[in-house]
């Protein structure tokens, strides 16, 4: 079965998505800025879910990964919701650290978010709850249901090319509360 599957996987299609025009001399200087309009291209485009994430903790035995979906992102992080007592809430609290992936194949483009975690205040974390569906909310603990963000310290945009020329663009926040954004393509 391993040679089939080998030559299967060989037959697929990759790259099959048609990513827009991507100016390397105008990039912003913060990632944020160039994220909003990546997903706003995405929305645009009807990329399915573009909100869908894939959040990567550590956990005792390894890395542990999942999808969620982006609740918000600002000048504070890109923030995720869940419950306090899940896996991933115990995973944060020993270890607040993760990592973000965005797949958006229509586009062709990929992005990557990684950094600390800080757990939200709170009253945001109630806001965050209420905003669910009815039928949602009543699944869950309010006092357990909880609002982290992703305080990026590195962000990587990238974009495919059928000719395998894809194009990185990396960001890194110099360490340190508030530091710059250097950029590297």
């Amino acid at each position: 079965m391993t040679d089939e599957t080998r030559a299967l996987l060989r037959t697929l299609p990759s790259l099959a998505g048609e990513p827009p025009a991507l100016d390397l001399s105008a990039l912003p200087e913060d990632p944020l800025d160039l994220f909003l309009a990546w997903l706003g291209e995405a929305v645009h485009a009807g990329v399915p879910e573009p909100h869908a994430m894939t959040l990567s903790t550590v956990s005792d035995d390894g890395v542990d990964a999942r999808v969620l979906l982006l609740k918000d992102v600002d000048e504070r992080g890109w923030a995720f919701a869940s419950e306090r007592s899940s896996a991933k809430g115990v995973q944060l609290a020993a270890r607040p650290a993760a990592a973000l992936t965005f797949w958006w194949q229509p586009l062709a483009r990929s992005v990557r978010v990684r950094g600390p975690v800080v757990e939200a205040p709170p009253e945001e974390s109630l806001a965050d709850l209420r905003a669910r569906p009815l039928e949602a909310q009543q699944r869950a603990s309010p006092e357990d249901w909880t609002l982290w963000r992703v305080e990026a310290s590195h962000v990587e945009f990238w974009q495919g090319s059928r000719d395998r020329r894809h194009v990185r663009v990396r960001y890194e926040r110099a360490a340190g509360a508030g530091g710059h954004w250097t950029l590297a393509t």
